[in-house]
């Protein structure tokens, strides 16, 4: 059974929704990932991320599709790239990277709650 949490805690998660606006292979990565670029709205901006969402998603696959992110944890350089943000997403059976996403079209920028 994983910790309880106060409200608090979650409150100070910023998890955010943008649209994919680039995607590009990361070979320079020790695991094959997937460099993106996501705009979360005018009040966040295009924020970048690394993610080893390969099995599933190819980079043109991506632009156009909306992701859910942790905005507010701090840049880490991963390799020659500075991710920005971490797109969130669920393991499958095996183990590989589902991107979460909403159900339907929401405005850039919205927060979960």
């Amino acid at each position: 059974m994983p910790p309880t949490i106060a409200w608090e805690d979650f409150e100070k998660v910023e998890i955010r929704v943008g649209t994919v606006i680039d995607a590009q292979p990361f070979p320079e990565a020790r695991k094959p990932s997937i460099r993106l670029w996501v705009d979360f709205g005018a009040e966040l901006g295009v924020r970048k991320t690394a993610a080893q969402i390969t099995v599933h998603y190819r980079p043109d696959t991506l632009i156009g599709r909306q992701v859910a992110g942790v905005v507010n944890f701090p840049p880490r350089q991963i390799g020659p790239f500075m991710s920005e943000f971490l797109a969130l997403g669920f393991p499958d059976a095996d183990g590989a990277v589902v991107l979460v996403h909403p159900g339907l079209s929401v405005p850039n920028g919205g927060r979960l709650f």
